[in-house]
């Protein structure tokens, strides 16, 4: 993306921001000339580098509440503000409902809901005092939206996560923004766990009108412009970032006579 948009100066945290999409969203910032600081469970293999810098990494559990207050603490004492929080960690595996426990499919809710609200609560402390504010962005799905078959506790969990950002957009309004990417499919290293090898990401790619999977660095371009004092007027909104959805099944199962 070209630098039209310079976050120089500014902090920001992108949890899970060590592969896939949260890579993408890392680079993008640091692009932009943010200090970014990424937090996961496990260290990435590499760390994650953009135009010649390097983002911090701060192991973390994301569904321990002490544990994430005490990392946002330690952040602020660290760099003395923070701008934005990109809360991208989350995710599931494919599971039907009736094929596990309410136990389990609490975990994946845990993950994609309750783990944002905590990281969210905890920014919120810091960005509130601070004269410039922040800007919250949450990471949605498509899958918030539908029906989400094999996914279903995670699609409910993405609802929930964009309704609490319309929510904290009113509440914590004018200081901090807080909108929500809507995501439709992502090429990543593991796309191949979900949708086969070249030819099948190809078939499925070509499901959405603009013929393609997106590509991490595309939902890092729109973190940058939410991110960014652009973005000024922006909050309480729903951006989809999903190459115009999916075509609708039955204009290819309909049968029109001429």
């Amino acid at each position: 993306m070209p630098a039209i948009i310079d976050l120089s100066g500014t902090v920001a945290v992108v949890t899970g921001g060590t592969r896939g999409v949260g890579a993408g969203i890392t680079r993008a910032l640091l692009e932009a000339g943010a200090d970014v600081v990424t937090c996961a469970r496990r260290p990435p293999d590499t760390p994650v580098e953009a135009g010649g810098r390097t983002a911090g990494f701060v192991p973390v559990d994301l569904r321990e509440p002490e544990a994430v207050e005490a990392f946002f603490r330690q952040l602020h004492r660290d760099h003395g503000r923070l701008d934005t929080l990109v809360n991208n960690a989350g995710g599931t595996p494919f599971r039907l409902l009736g094929e596990a426990g309410a136990v389990r499919h609490a975990r994946v809710v845990e993950l994609n809901l309750t783990a944002p609200l905590t990281a969210t609560l905890a920014a919120y402390e810091i960005m509130r005092g601070q004269r410039t504010g922040g800007s919250v962005i949450m990471i949605g799905s498509v899958s918030g939206t539908r029906p989400s078959p094999g996914t279903a506790a995670y699609g409910a969990a993405k609802a929930g996560l964009d309704n609490l950002a319309r929510s904290m957009a009113v509440e914590w309004a004018p200081a901090v923004r807080v909108n929500t990417l809507v995501l439709g499919m992502v090429r990543t290293e593991l796309s191949h766990l979900h949708y086969g090898d070249e030819a099948g990401v190809a078939a499925v790619g070509r499901t959405v009108p603009l013929g393609r999977l997106a590509e991490p660095a595309e939902i890092g371009d729109a973190c940058v412009f939410l991110a960014s004092p652009r973005a000024a007027y922006v909050t309480g909104a729903s951006l989809l970032v999903h190459g115009g959805g999916e075509r609708p099944a039955f204009l290819d199962a309909a049968t029109v006579n001429n």
